[in-house]
C-alpha cells in the first residue's frame, strides 16, 4: 500500500490526483492540505479518510476543526503544512500547491526522505540550486508531474546522461497563438481563462496564455535534467499530443505522446517505476490526423524570452521572474491591470534587480519579498 500526502488537494492538480487514487488499488491518502477551501476539503476528508489535514488559513482551520470533530486531526498555517508533508507513514508527497507557499513544506518533505511528486513549478524555479543537492543528500526521489517534464523523464528512461544533446519542450501556444502585440492589448480576463486543450487552475491558465508557464518549465527543466539554457528548446505544438521530446547525440529524437490529460503524468509519478493500468481514453493517431509545429513568438510573448534572460542571469533572478509574475497575474485576475501589463511588470522587476547567489531558503524568500515590495511601490 503506497501512502500519499497531497499538498493542495483542493486545487486542480490535487483534485485530479484524488481521481487517480480513487481508480487505483494499493494507494491510500494519509494527509491533505488546503489554503481556504474547507468545504471541498471536508468532502475529501469524508471520502478518503486521511489521518491528518492542514489548512493554511487559521480561521478556516478552526472552523473545519469544529465540523469534523475527532474524525481527523486539523493543523493550521505553514507549520501545519510542514507537519503533514513530513508524516512518518507517508511514502510520497504530491506538491500540488500553486506559488511560493509550496517551497517550505517541500523542503521539509525532502529532508524527511520522502519521494516528491513535483507539480509545484516554483520549488525548482526559485530554489533549484538548493533542492537538487537536498534530493541527493536525503535519499528521496524527485518525480515530475508537469506533463512536459514527465514526458522528458519518460523519454530519458534507460539512457545515459551524456547521450542527451537537448530537450524539446512543447507548448500549445495558448488561446492567443498568432496574436500581434496590438491584439494582446485588448485581451480580456474571460479570454485568458479559456485554454484550448488543458483543464487547469486560473493562475496556471493565465500563465499558459502568456507563455510564462513555458518559461517556468524551461527554468525547472534546467534543474531537473541538469541542462544548460542552450540545450533547452521550446516548440509550439497546438494539438498538445506530443508532450515533450529528447534529442540524442546520434540525431534520434524520442517523444512521449498522449491525450492532454493531467491524470496520466500524475499516475506515472505515483506508480513509478511501474506503469499502472487505467480506463483513460486511448490515443488514436489516425483520428488525430496531423501534428504541427512552429517556433514560439518570443518577441510578442515576452514572458518566454524573459525566462531565458532570468536563467542566464542566474542566482536570485529566476526568483524575481516568478514572484513578479505571481504579483502581476494576481492583479490581472482582480481586474487591476491589463493583460499586456503582466510581462511589463516582470520586465520592470528584473530590470531593477541585481541577482545574488542564494544559499538558503530564507534568501530565496527575501528575494520574493523584495519583488513584491518593489511592484507595490511602483
Amino acid at each position: 500500500m503506497k501512502k500519499i500526502v497531497i499538498l493542495g488537494s483542493t486545487g486542480s492538480i490535487g483534485r485530479q490526483t484524488l481521481e487517480v487514487v480513487q481508480e487505483q488499488e494499493g494507494m491510500e491518502i494519509v494527509g491533505l492540505t488546503a489554503n481556504t477551501s474547507i468545504d471541498l476539503l471536508e468532502e475529501q476528508i469524508n471520502q478518503f479518510k486521511p489521518k491528518c489535514v492542514a489548512v493554511m488559513d487559521s480561521l478556516k482551520a478552526k472552523e473545519l476543526r469544529k465540523r469534523v470533530g475527532h474524525r481527523v486531526e486539523v493543523l493550521e498555517g505553514m507549520d501545519g503544512l510542514c507537519d503533514v508533508a513530513t508524516m512518518p507513514e507517508a511514502d510520497i508527497v504530491v506538491t500540488a500547491v500553486v506559488g511560493m507557499i509550496g517551497l517550505k513544506p517541500t523542503v521539509a518533505a525532502i529532508k524527511a526522505g520522502k519521494d516528491i511528486a513535483l507539480a509545484n513549478k516554483e520549488t525548482l524555479v526559485t530554489a533549484g540550486a538548493l533542492i537538487m543537492p537536498m534530493i541527493k543528500a536525503y535519499g528521496g526521489r524527485l518525480l515530475p508531474v508537469d506533463s512536459e517534464h514527465s514526458a522528458i523523464f519518460q523519454s530519458m528512461n534507460g539512457e545515459e546522461a551524456d547521450a542527451i544533446e537537448s530537450i524539446i519542450i512543447t507548448a500549445s501556444g495558448g488561446p492567443f497563438r498568432g496574436y500581434s502585440k496590438e491584439q494582446l492589448m485588448s485581451v480580456t480576463l474571460e479570454q485568458a481563462l479559456k485554454h484550448p486543450n488543458w483543464s487547469m487552475g486560473a493562475k496556471i491558465t493565465v500563465d499558459s496564455s502568456t507563455l510564462v508557464n513555458k518559461g517556468l518549465e524551461v527554468i525547472e527543466a534546467k534543474w531537473l535534467f541538469d541542462m544548460t539554457p542552450e540545450q533547452i528548446q521550446v516548440v509550439v505544438h497546438p494539438q498538445s499530443i506530443i508532450h515533450s521530446l529528447v534529442e540524442y547525440v546520434d540525431g534520434s529524437i524520442i517523444a512521449q505522446l498522449g491525450h492532454p490529460d493531467m491524470k496520466l503524468p500524475i499516475q506515472y509519478a505515483l506508480g513509478y517505476p511501474n506503469r499502472l493500468t487505467n480506463t483513460y481514453r486511448r490515443l488514436k493517431l489516425a483520428e488525430v490526423g496531423r501534428l504541427t509545429f512552429e517556433e514560439p513568438d518570443k518577441e510578442t510573448f515576452r514572458g518566454l524570452h524573459l525566462a531565458y534572460e532570468a536563467l542566464e542571469a542566474g542566482g536570485t533572478m529566476p526568483v524575481v521572474y516568478n514572484a513578479a509574475n505571481e504579483a502581476a497575474v494576481a492583479q490581472f485576475l482582480k481586474g487591476n491591470i491589463n493583460y499586456h501589463q503582466i510581462s511589463e511588470m516582470i520586465e520592470r522587476a528584473m530590470d531593477h534587480h541585481n541577482p545574488k547567489v542564494y544559499k538558503s531558503v530564507e534568501e530565496v524568500i527575501e528575494a520574493e519579498r523584495w519583488t513584491h515590495e518593489l511592484l507595490e511601490n511602483k
